[in-house]
């Protein structure tokens, strides 16, 4: 068998032993679509659009997941986010 081959499937299988979870921001009557916006390139990584789609539904459907991943890494975000006055949980 070909070693890098072995070492590829190694690897693999250690991304799928990493539990996600889920970043989720909620709406609220306080700030305001630019803001959060922001936010969410800036926390997140997301490109505007991303950013724009996940604002609208958050608007319309009163949350979404904005962002999927290691616990660690979601924690770190959603403080950083409410750290912005908007509300987030980890799930």
């Amino acid at each position: 068998m070909n070693p890098s081959i072995k070492e590829l499937d190694q690897s693999e299988n250690q991304l799928l032993d990493v539990e996600c979870f889920d970043l989720v921001v909620f709406n609220d009557d306080v700030n305001t679509f630019e803001h959060v916006i922001q936010t969410l390139v800036e926390v997140c990584g997301h490109e505007t659009q991303q950013a724009e789609q996940c604002t609208w539904l958050i608007h319309y459907k009163g949350k979404c997941t904005v962002k999927h991943g290691a616990f660690d890494e979601m924690a770190s975000m959603c403080e950083a986010i409410c750290n912005r006055g908007i509300s987030a949980e980890v799930y």
